[in-house]
Parts: C-alpha cells; structure tokens; sequence
C-alpha cells in the first residue's frame, strides 16, 4: 500500500514540473506593457529634441516641454510644422482670460490648418493643468490638425476629451501677457517656431517680422479650395 502511495505521488510530481515550468517561460516571454514617462522633465538642458522654443512678440521666449509617451502623433506633427516654418508669424486668435490661449491657424480665423491630414485622437489620462499644451480640434474627435492651445488655469472638463502632448517648461509669465480677444484687437504672435536641438537663437520682432493677416470669408473659402504646393 505504502508502495503504490509513493508511485502516485512521485507521478503527480513529475506531472507537476513541466506546467510549472512552462508557465514561468510564458512568464518570462510575455511582452511587458510599454512604460508612460508621467513626470515632465522641467530641465532645458536635456532632451532637445523634445522642446518646442515659441518667441512671441512681446519679446519673450516660452519652453514647452513635448511628451511623445502620451501622443507620439500629435508631438511628431508638432515638430514637422514647426521645422516648416508654419507657426512663423502666426498670431493667438483666440485667447479668453481664466481659460487658454489658441493658435496654430496660419488664417488667423480659427477655422484654417495645414494641408496635411488631420490626426486620430491620442486622448490620455494627463490633467489639463496650468501650462498644459493640448490640441485643438472640431467636433470630430480625430480633426486634430495644426492648431493647439495652452492653458492658463487647470480645465479637468478637457481631460480625455482633448489630447494633451505638452507642459510649458519655461516662462508661463510670457504666456499670461498674450493679449485677449477672439480674435484680439492687437493680437500677440509667435515671431518664430523651433525645435531646441536645431539650435535657433531667439528671434525677436522688428520691422521685417510680423503677424500673418487674418483672412476675409471670401479669402478663407477661396483658400480651402486651393490646390496645396507641389513638392
């Protein structure tokens, strides 16, 4: 009897250790969740590439911090118009004390964008804080295209609504002085984009620089029916 006792247990054993095993290699081989860099890192001397430069004409350099962890998409747009040249002269169309500050609209209307297509919504678990930078979009979750906003004072309503891809690093004071309106009387404007690793020296507003003029309607529709540039 204590024989085949001992059988039966030494066959459970031996059934036992190659589950065992299996599921600690199955362990090991399953893929680990890609790690979100949660923190925004406030240093300007690290990651370049990942700080957006806006010289605005009220003589002032803002540092955006982007983070391609939370919208790799709406980060890689960012950097392809900014290294274009597309924000150059762009003014803040739409800009309401207590809120944001709205720009990326070449037209100046609220209502333009670049000719390249708009973007699926990368929404995340990031809080529209003092400083957030977040896109803007229409009613359509994915019409994300070139215009982008930075908040003034924590909005949570815009959580997960809006894709935000960025914190300001360095000096909100300059955006707190954008002037107000929609559009305002005497809008501020971004005198140039950069991207820090390309090493542009900031650049300030004299008489050569000034904001793109705000299209007409007629302008604005007979644009959107434009042809975009050959390449």
């Amino acid at each position: 009897m204590i024989k085949r006792l001992l059988i039966a247990v030494l066959a459970l054993l031996a059934g036992l250790a190659p589950a065992h095993a299996f599921a600690q290699e199955a362990e090991e081989a399953a893929p680990q969740p890609a790690r979100i860099r949660a923190a925004v890192d406030p240093d300007q001397t690290h990651d370049l590439d990942n700080i957006l430069y806006l010289d605005l004409s009220n003589g002032k350099r803002v540092a955006i911090r982007l983070m391609p962890d939370w919208a790799p998409h709406h980060v890689e747009r960012i950097k392809t118009l900014t290294r274009q040249g597309f924000y150059d002269g762009v003014i803040f169309h739409r800009v309401i004390d207590g809120f944001m500050a709205q720009t990326g609209d070449p037209t100046g209307t609220g209502r333009g964008g670049s000719k390249l297509p708009d973007l699926k919504a990368e929404f995340n678990m990031f809080p529209h804080v003092r400083g957030t930078v977040s896109m803007a979009r229409a009613a359509d979750e994915d019409s994300a295209n070139s215009q982008f906003f930075i908040v003034f004072y924590p909005r949570f309503t815009l959580d997960r609504n809006y894709t935000n891809f960025g914190r300001v690093i360095g000096d909100m004071e300059a955006v707190d002085e954008i002037h107000r309106g929609e559009p305002p009387a005497d809008p501020t404007y971004i005198v140039q984009a950069s991207i820090a690793s390309d090493h542009k020296p900031q650049k300030f507003p004299d008489e050569t620089t000034g904001p793109k003029p705000i299209l007409t309607s007629q302008e604005l529709d007979q644009a959107a029916t434009d042809d975009p540039p050959s390449s």
